[in-house]
């Protein structure tokens, strides 16, 4: 009997080249698996399983975890307010996780002898896959042909036609993947410190002159309404944002950081719906969280994010991170105002309930009216003796050694 080995394919030259290679060469059993995170639409999907089925693969399957993407990873990044290095806000990383996840669960459930991907050994990707199916599956060996073969793009295209394949896989100058939580975009400039894309790279073009209000209303932290439509759908409510902000040109920046195999890496990206929903859910904090709620936020969001990134979705103290930050979302309701504009967007305010400017105890600049003037002599008088306690040793320190000299 041959023997079963799933593979993680997107219909790309690797992982067309693994299909063929691995069915025709290895003469395995091929299950294609693609699992979709928001990037395609029926269309794309219908494609790519012609494709899989002409490359040799007895079965192809796609596996939509679009929403259960958004309640295990993009719902506790929205909570934590993530954006690495403060731009970024992992669409690509994140995704890989949980296609990763899917991939392997599909292989155990059909009792594959192999799982495999086509991730070449310069990326962060390779990781996240390799990681992940060796925590969940380690008695199912791992296949990497790009990898271990050291392939050239020209030797990949050449052997699909020489074995009857032929498709247009002219090298694109950029690289752009698509999902639900954003759009990254890599090549040519991305691959230089001193240039940025060209406007026109970018999938979505400026569609919208003059200005609009967008208003996001969230409650306990997800998104329960865009401009008075109520979502029970979070997908589709970040769909709407993203259609909306979209037109405007709106999320685009580029991002530097390290990657998990130790160099530099530069991308562009394009995330239109991920930013305005960060940044609102962030305004909306300020306002209805204490200080040191946010003081903390923002560690455990950071870190969230890093771990995420760096495959450590599986690492036990995510889900202690996740608690932390479910938890602190009890009183994030209310609306967000935004103002929309071509190729940014302003922050107008918020209206909530919780909303901690509005209360009886003063208004900031103005006037006080839960404490006197002694009051407030008497609280700056104590909150300097720390500092007066330590200037005054240091004074007579200094003076007590400039005498002795």
């Amino acid at each position: 009997m041959k023997k079963k080995v799933v593979l993680a394919f997107s219909g790309g030259l690797d992982t067309s080249f693994c299909a063929m290679y691995l069915s025709q060469e290895k003469g395995y059993e091929v299950y294609t698996a693609l699992a979709n995170t928001g990037g395609f639409n029926k269309n794309d999907l219908k494609k790519i399983e012609e494709r899989a089925y002409k490359l040799g693969a007895k079965k192809h399957v796609s596996l939509d975890i679009t929403q259960e993407y958004y309640e295990k990873s993009i719902k506790y990044m929205i909570f934590g307010n993530v954006l690495r290095n403060g731009t970024y806000p992992i669409s690509v990383s994140s995704e890989r996780i949980f296609q990763a996840l899917a991939i392997i669960n599909y292989a155990r459930e059909i009792g594959a002898d192999y799982v495999a991907h086509g991730s070449t050994g310069a990326g962060n990707d390779q990781v996240r896959f390799d990681l992940t199916f060796d925590v969940l599956a380690p008695e199912i060996e791992i296949l990497t042909p790009i990898r271990d073969l050291l392939l050239t793009r020209e030797y990949e295209i050449n052997y699909l036609k020489e074995h009857g394949y032929e498709a247009d896989f002219t090298k694109m100058t950029y690289s752009i993947n698509k999902g639900l939580w954003g759009t990254s975009i890599g090549g040519k400039e991305t691959l230089q410190s001193d240039q940025t894309l060209p406007k026109e790279v970018y999938p979505s073009q400026l569609q919208k002159t003059g200005e609009e209000i967008l208003e996001i209303d969230f409650e306990k932290g997800e998104i329960s309404a865009v401009n008075g439509e109520i979502y029970t759908d979070k997908v589709k409510a970040i769909q709407e944002i993203e259609r909306i902000g979209s037109r405007y040109a709106i999320g685009r920046d580029m991002h530097v950081g390290d990657t998990i195999i130790g160099i530099k890496g530069r991308v562009g990206f394009e995330a239109a719906a991920p930013l305005l929903i960060i940044n609102s859910h962030k305004m909306l904090e300020k306002h209805t969280l204490s200080k040191w709620q946010q003081y903390w936020k923002d560690q455990i969001g950071t870190w969230y994010g890093m771990f995420l990134h760096e495959a450590q979705y599986l690492e036990p103290v995510m889900r202690d991170m996740e608690a932390f930050l479910q938890n602190s979302q009890s009183h994030v309701t209310g609306t967000v105002i935004i103002r929309l504009q071509p190729y940014h967007y302003t922050l107008v305010g918020i209206e909530s309930d919780y909303d901690l400017m509005k209360t009886d105890f003063g208004e900031y600049g103005e006037i006080n009216k839960a404490w006197t003037s002694d009051d407030a002599k008497g609280f700056t008088k104590i909150t300097a003796i720390p500092t007066k306690i330590y200037f005054n040793v240091s004074k007579r320190t200094r003076s007590f050694r400039a005498n002795a000299l």
